[in-house]
């Protein structure tokens, strides 16, 4: 009988071990991980003393304007007028024409976005995928102005025909209704759509984000109970999406309500009431951000009301890219999103 080697056992108070050796992770930071968490923390203070910095500045610089409309007639005034006496300014005519022009986008851009991110993650294969990903983060890098002016030499004209539609088809919806004799070219509803193209890419990317992130037991386990693709999709991938949904869309509209080159060669700038700018299938229209661009240079009241109007802009974006962060942060973690 062979002889079978023991191995001798262990002597008293001595542990032998049966596996690899356990690794301990120390809670003491070496140098180099406290140089890097010193950068990140600079950076991000860096950042939010930045955005105090433009907000104080803003606020120093519309002091005359805001001492001499007054910030409720300021924010609640239509008309800009600074060749009376005293001037007449107010920013809402602007923000209608803001809001109308990134809503016309968002409405534009979302259902894209929603379609080409399920194309990416649910029916490509991993080279389309690529192909596919690179192709709309290379749309994200075209320049505002190369945007602004193909809406303005080449898309005007092809959604002439559009607008024309919509006003005889739809003209007794407010929105779609026009004046007598109005021309369909600058108008609001053109603009939507350049600036929707022009956020389509952020939108894109994080819902595209989010639906990658679905558990795939949930999705095997829709199609073993006998679901197509598409309710595998409709009962998983878009309620789990939900919240990613809806965060780009916020993001792209921060986005959208501070574009200012394309919405600057596409409409006319000349601030309208609130009735007039409801109209978004005729000419006219300003935004805060085109209105400034193109009033760049005037006499110092002129420049202090169009630094309030940046102002109220700035805040206005600032919380909407504030509350869209929160909402993608929670899509991520696999939090539930009520609003």
């Amino acid at each position: 009988m062979p002889d079978t080697a023991v191995a001798d056992p262990p002597a008293p108070g001595e542990s032998r071990s049966t596996g690899p050796t356990r690794r301990v992770v120390t809670e003491v930071p070496s140098v180099v991980d406290r140089r890097f968490n010193a950068i990140t923390l600079g950076s991000g203070i860096a950042v939010l003393v930045l955005l105090v910095l433009v907000g104080i500045f803003l606020l120093i610089q519309s002091s005359e304007a805001l001492s001499e409309s007054g910030i409720l007639r300021f924010l609640t005034r239509t008309e800009w007028r600074t060749d009376v006496q005293p001037p007449r300014i107010g920013v809402m005519g602007l923000l209608a024409g803001t809001v109308l022009v990134a809503l016309v986008g968002i409405v534009v851009a979302v259902p894209l976005s929603i379609f080409t991110a399920l194309a990416i993650t649910e029916y490509s294969t991993a080279r389309r995928r690529r192909w596919l990903i690179g192709v709309v983060d290379l749309l994200a890098a075209v320049p505002s102005l190369l945007f602004g002016l193909w809406g303005f030499l080449y898309l005007s004209d092809k959604i002439i025909p559009i607008s024309t539609w919509l006003t005889q088809n739809l003209g007794f919806i407010p929105i779609f209704s026009t004046q007598e004799n109005a021309s369909l070219t600058g108008s609001i509803f053109i603009a939507g759509i350049v600036v929707g193209l022009m956020v389509l890419p952020i939108i894109t990317s994080v819902t595209r984000e989010v639906f990658s992130q679905t558990p795939p037991g949930e999705k095997e386990a829709a199609l073993a109970l006998g679901g197509t693709r598409w309710g595998m999709i409709r009962s998983v991938v878009l309620p789990y999406g939900r919240g990613g949904i809806i965060g780009g869309s916020m993001l792209g509209l921060g986005r959208a309500l501070g574009e200012t080159i394309a919405v600057a060669l596409l409409l006319p700038q000349v601030p309208q009431r609130i009735g007039d700018s409801i109209h978004i299938l005729q000419n006219g229209g300003a935004t805060v951000s085109g209105f400034i661009a193109n009033r760049a240079g005037a006499d110092s009241f002129t420049v202090s009301g169009l630094m309030a109007a940046g102002l109220v802009l700035f805040i206005i974006t600032l919380a909407t890219n504030m509350v869209a962060s929160v909402v993608v942060a929670r899509s991520r973690s696999g939090v539930g999103v009520e609003l």
